[in-house]
């Protein structure tokens, strides 16, 4: 933890400064403030999840938006401040207090003889960071490349009606990661790989069948439906959704392999899944988006994600036997993910 404090106190401020050389905003203490409060704040939160209290994590995720919103309307309708720097208040104020609550929570158990700095802990905690951080860019790139295309070569608008289908799709992502998240604290804290095996198949299945009712779900609304709530130009959305939800299906897949893989430390193969990803979208989208607009971004979308999760399942399934009922819920298994969900 003190590693990650001294982290959050570098990135914090460095980032900040260097962004507001190239970018003036008159911002840059505020946004200084708040990456400090937030990287801090995102510490102890992954402590939780490392110490299997997924009900703390739970309560400082929701608390955020919760603090935010009373404070920022305090800020606006009681104090009346009416500027945009009410935002940055707002939010460093509720970042400060969730901060200093969690802090205390996890010091209350220490002692200050269980405060070191560790040479092998530091190198391997850099090691592991820079791994996951760099998957984690690689695949945002990936999943948001289309809209720079499609701004190119279609305009503004088409990037509107996209991405209120690639929102409407992704949404449908959070149950995967809801029992990644679980799977994951399983996992990190599991001295037995056979059982963290089993329990990622377990979990892979789940999301895969939840993952399509969702989708079925989704896709039997009406196209109608969407054009009352965001207006004529988005009657297409219900195709955009038909279209990309292979990828999505398959990512639901791969978000649970994904979480089993940095639970082990294999982040190698999430980065390079991640590349390939990236490189496929940023050479097909060349093509297939100035000739089909939209649908080719769709098209693309799909395929890059079906073929970066194709590859992390290949990984997987190198450690393990395949078999169909892999994808395939039981009923005894639908308790389990019953059981999960509540936690």
């Amino acid at each position: 933890m003190i590693f990650a404090y001294l982290w959050s106190l570098i990135v914090g401020i460095t980032v900040p400064l260097v962004l507001g050389v190239f970018h003036p905003s008159g911002f840059t203490y505020y946004l200084i403030g708040m990456s400090i409060l937030s990287s801090l704040l995102s510490a102890n939160i992954n402590l939780f999840i490392g110490r299997q209290n997924i009900r703390m994590y739970n309560f400082y995720t929701v608390m955020q938006l919760l603090v935010f919103v009373v404070l920022i309307l305090g800020f606006i309708y009681v104090l009346k401040i009416e500027s945009v720097r009410v935002y940055f208040l707002a939010q460093i104020v509720c970042l400060s207090i969730l901060f200093l609550t969690s802090f205390f929570q996890i010091i209350r158990h220490q002692t200050l003889s269980g405060i070191s700095f560790s040479r092998r802990i530091g190198a391997g905690l850099f090691t592991y960071g820079w791994k996951s951080q760099l998957s984690a860019f690689l695949q945002f790139l990936n999943n948001r490349l289309s809209f720079y295309y499609l701004e190119f070569f279609r305009g503004l608008t088409s990037v509107g009606i996209f991405s209120v289908g690639v929102a409407c799709s992704e949404a449908i992502w959070t149950v995967s990661r809801s029992l990644a998240l679980v799977l994951y604290s399983d996992i990190i804290n599991s001295d037995n790989p056979e059982e963290s095996l089993l329990r990622t198949k377990i979990s892979m299945k789940m999301s895969f069948s939840v993952t399509l009712i969702f989708i079925v779900i989704i896709l039997l609304i009406p196209a109608d439906l969407y054009t009352m709530v965001f207006g004529k130009d988005f009657r297409g959305t219900k195709k955009i959704i038909l279209l990309l939800s292979p990828g999505i299906l398959a990512i639901a897949v791969s978000n649970i392999i994904g979480f089993y893989f940095a639970g082990i430390n294999m982040m190698k193969i999430l980065n390079i899944k991640s590349i390939v990803g990236l490189l496929f979208t940023a050479v097909c989208s060349l093509y297939f988006i100035p000739k089909w607009g939209i649908s080719g971004a769709c098209i693309v979308t799909s395929v890059s994600y079906c073929l970066s999760s194709g590859l992390l399942l290949w990984k997987f399934y190198q450690l393990t036997d395949f078999h169909i009922t892999d994808f395939i819920i039981s009923k005894s298994e639908m308790k389990v993910l019953l059981i999960k969900l509540k936690k």
